[in-house]
């Protein structure tokens, strides 16, 4: 994999990003409703494997299917690309394997790249961190060791109650009652925290808080979408037990540590991400076949020098692509 020395600035990675995670969910989508979530993650992952490689950059994988022993593809530390700006890259090539599997709606695949070093890199030991994530009017009212006191204060500042995101855990029931106790809306997910952070960054919908425990890379990436958008993430490490908390701090991790989203993506660092909607949810649409044969995909690719935010529609000659699905 060569390099180059062209700065990531100069051009938009997040539209090369996007055919990545188009070709993840054309591939996913061959398994929607079949009750196989492993094989539906497996075919995400072995397309975006494919296509990630072809992608003119240089990428280590920071975040992404495990150890490379547990994972042969996109394990964390690999190298990958066809050449290109180094950068780091953290991925969720299916977002939903269960939404996928029984089609339930919001299964995503997802790709975010920051420039090299510029990602925390948070290793393999701790899977889980608690978060908030919130509007980018809400960053100074964040404090993750008060999260009704969180709820409280933005309620105070919107003037109504806050609509807050969560994930559907027996772990969040004290926390939920805590948030309609002081008057907060609940929005229970069954699956997936990174696209609730999509929907707190969308100015149209109601959502303005991403609350609980959640995992560890979906921490990183939606910290991609907070980047991009101006929206603020505070998060820290939830080690399950002892030996996993003994764990992480022999890998170098303060697990005390309360992140913001310029702590886990350097604040100096241009941010990409790219989505692509699997089955339909509240953002994207899912991937749909048409009478012809021809497959549309439904994309959102963001840009944090820019701010920009693109809606891409993609129609694919499914022929050409079906190897890709395992049918």
């Amino acid at each position: 994999m060569s390099e180059s020395n062209t700065p990531p600035s100069s051009r938009n990675i997040a539209l090369e990003l996007c055919r990545v995670t188009e070709f993840a969910a054309i591939a996913a989508a061959g398994w929607i409703g079949d009750g196989e979530k492993k094989k539906a993650d497996g075919a995400a992952v072995d397309a975006l494997h494919v296509v990630l490689a072809t992608t003119p950059i240089s990428g280590t994988v920071r975040s992404g299917e495990g150890t490379k022993d547990e994972a042969p593809k996109l394990y964390h530390g690999e190298e990958i690309g066809a050449g290109g700006p180094k950068l780091d890259i953290a991925i969720d090539p299916l977002e939903g394997t269960r939404l996928t599997a029984e089609g339930y709606a919001g299964a995503i695949a997802v790709i975010a790249a920051a420039e090299d070093g510029a990602m925390y890199d948070p290793g393999d030991t701790l899977v889980y961190c608690e978060k908030v994530a919130a509007k980018a009017e809400y960053a100074d009212l964040l404090d993750l060791d008060d999260p009704i006191g969180t709820v409280e204060r933005v309620a105070k500042a919107k003037g109504s109650a806050p609509t807050v995101v969560v994930l559907d855990r027996d772990r969040h029931e004290e926390m939920i009652a805590g948030i309609r106790g002081v008057g907060g809306k609940v929005r229970r997910i069954l699956d997936g925290d990174i696209a609730p952070v999509l929907l707190i960054a969308d100015e149209n919908n109601d959502a303005d808080l991403l609350m609980g425990i959640g995992g560890t890379p979906e921490t990183l990436i939606g910290t991609a979408v907070a980047r991009s958008s101006g929206c603020a993430m505070r998060a820290r490490f939830w080690p399950r037990t002892d030996e996993e908390r003994a764990a992480g701090i022999a890998e170098g991790h303060d697990v005390t540590r309360i992140f913001t989203e310029n702590d886990l993506i350097h604040a100096d660092s241009e941010v990409f991400f790219s989505a692509t909607g699997v089955t339909k949810g509240e953002i994207l649409n899912g991937v749909v076949t048409r009478p012809d044969g021809r497959v549309v995909t439904d994309s959102i690719v963001l840009r944090s020098k820019t701010g920009t935010v693109r809606r891409i529609e993609g129609v694919h000659n499914i022929q050409k692509l079906s190897a890709l699905s395992g049918r």
